[in-house]
């Protein structure tokens, strides 16, 4: 999982990407492909 400034951009990767935000945090996370994992916060 990578740790990243502005997710923005992870998310434009792959159809698939979902943000979502769980305890103050914002995760990109997809199901497809585990790799784009991302984390904010």
């Amino acid at each position: 999982m990578k740790v990243v400034n502005s997710l923005k951009g992870l998310r434009k990767r792959d159809r698939n990407c979902r943000i979502v935000r769980r305890k103050g945090r914002v995760y990109i996370i997809n199901k497809k492909n585990p790799r784009y994992k991302a984390r904010q916060g």
